[in-house]
């Protein structure tokens, strides 16, 4: 996935400074999010755990596009990590068939969001209105000291946006947006 967005971008990139009739869009943006999570964990004794959270957070971002006439193509960098806040739990397991005293066990577990980066196809709908859609991609990077000497591997998550927003262009050529996106 990492490969297509760099791709893409460079493409863009590369056909955007190749011809001046074409627009370049670079700036930041500062972005506040609600997040869902779940999970279901199968242990050796055959025992299912599941479990949901939810959380906020706020993110600065970079983004660079190019528009052609109506059409917006895009990519959206951020290159702070979101981390998340440390969870702990104890348990008390019996260790060994031969004890009746069992035995506590504490798990620690804290998960960082490393290089979101979005992809992203947009249209204006009129002077100011638009729609976009576009691919994401970022590492998730667990940090976890479990009691029970396990631990859990870090991954990517992939997923798709759906955006619609507002955009004003000032006489100086600087703009500012408003947008909602599903992620």
């Amino acid at each position: 996935m990492k490969k297509l967005f760099l791709s893409v971008l460079f493409s863009v990139l590369y056909i955007t400074s190749a011809s001046a009739e074409f627009g370049v869009n670079v700036g930041v943006s500062g972005q506040a999010g609600i997040f869902a999570g779940s999970a279901k964990e199968e242990m050796t004794n055959g025992q299912t755990n599941n479990g949901t959270e939810h959380g906020s957070a706020g993110w600065g971002s970079v983004f660079v596009e190019g528009q052609f006439d109506r059409i917006i193509i895009g990519v959206d960098y951020v290159p702070a990590a979101l981390e998340t806040d440390t969870t702990e739990t104890s348990k008390f397991d019996k260790r060994t068939a031969n004890s009746d005293t069992p035995t506590a066990s504490t798990n620690k577990i804290q998960v960082d969001f490393e290089h979101l980066t979005t992809l992203y196809v947009g249209a204006m709908l009129g002077d100011n209105m638009y729609v976009k859609a576009g691919l994401s991609t970022v590492d998730v990077i667990t940090n976890e000291n479990l009691g029970t000497g396990g631990s859990y591997g870090d991954t990517e998550l992939d997923g798709s946006m759906f955006g619609i927003g507002y955009h004003n262009t000032f006489d100086n050529g600087a703009f500012f947006r408003f947008e909602g996106n599903y992620m």
